[in-house]
C-alpha cells in the first residue's frame, strides 16, 4: 500500500520535469541592432557619381495551388539582398512590391539605405498576406559609386501546414543596367 504514494510522487516529478515552455524568447534589442548595423539611411544628392546600378525583378509567390487547384497553400517570403563585394558598399534606392496585375502594393523604403561590403538586408512578406497573388514580384533598385561585384537578390519562400511543408528560392533577374552616369539622370524615381 505504501508503494502507491511513492509511485504517484515519482510520476508527478517526471511529468513536472518534462514540462517546458513552448514560448519563443523575444528578440533582444542588441539582436535587432546587430541585424541593422550594416545598413544606414543615406541621402543621395544630385552630384553623386554613380559607377553602376541595376533594376532587379524578383518573382514571389504569396500562395500556390495544389490538389488540382482546389486548395491554396499560403506562403511567406523573405526578400534577401546581399552585397557580395569585398570592400565597397551598395545603395538600395527602392524596394517595391507588386501584385499579379502589376499594381504597386507596397513601397518598402522611405529613403535609400546603404549596405556595407559583405552585408545583407531582408524584407519580409507574411504568409497571411495573399494580396500579391501567384504572380507577385519585387522590384529592387540599387546603385554603387564604384565598380563592384553584383549583389545577390533573391526571395526565400516557405510555407508549412500541419505536417506538410514547402520551401524554395526564387532568384532575381536583372531587367535594367546603369553604368557610369550621374545621379540626376540615372537614379530611378520611387
Amino acid at each position: 500500500m505504501k508503494l502507491f504514494p511513492c509511485l504517484y510522487s515519482a510520476i508527478t516529478v517526471i511529468v513536472l520535469a518534462s514540462c517546458t515552455s513552448s514560448e519563443v524568447p523575444s528578440q533582444s534589442q542588441s539582436d535587432r541592432d546587430r541585424a541593422t548595423q550594416s545598413q544606414k539611411v543615406v541621402t543621395l544628392d544630385k552630384n553623386l557619381k554613380i559607377a553602376m546600378g541595376q533594376t532587379v525583378y524578383v518573382p514571389v509567390y504569396s500562395h500556390i495551388y495544389h490538389q488540382d487547384r482546389q486548395e491554396i497553400f499560403n506562403l511567406a517570403a523573405t526578400l534577401s539582398i546581399r552585397n557580395t563585394d569585398l570592400t565597397a558598399p551598395i545603395i538600395i534606392t527602392s524596394v517595391r512590391y507588386y501584385d499579379s496585375d502589376g499594381k504597386l502594393l507596397k513601397q518598402y523604403l522611405e529613403q535609400p539605405i546603404q549596405i556595407d561590403a559583405l552585408a545583407s538586408t531582408a524584407f519580409y512578406l507574411n504568409r497571411n498576406d495573399t494580396s500579391g497573388g501567384v504572380g507577385a514580384n519585387f522590384i529592387v533598385e540599387w546603385v554603387a559609386q564604384t565598380e563592384i561585384s553584383q549583389p545577390v537578390v533573391e526571395a526565400v519562400i516557405i510555407g508549412t501546414d500541419f505536417q506538410q511543408g514547402i520551401s524554395f528560392i526564387s532568384p532575381g533577374r536583372v531587367i535594367k543596367n546603369q553604368n557610369n552616369t550621374q545621379r540626376s539622370s540615372s537614379v530611378p524615381s520611387s
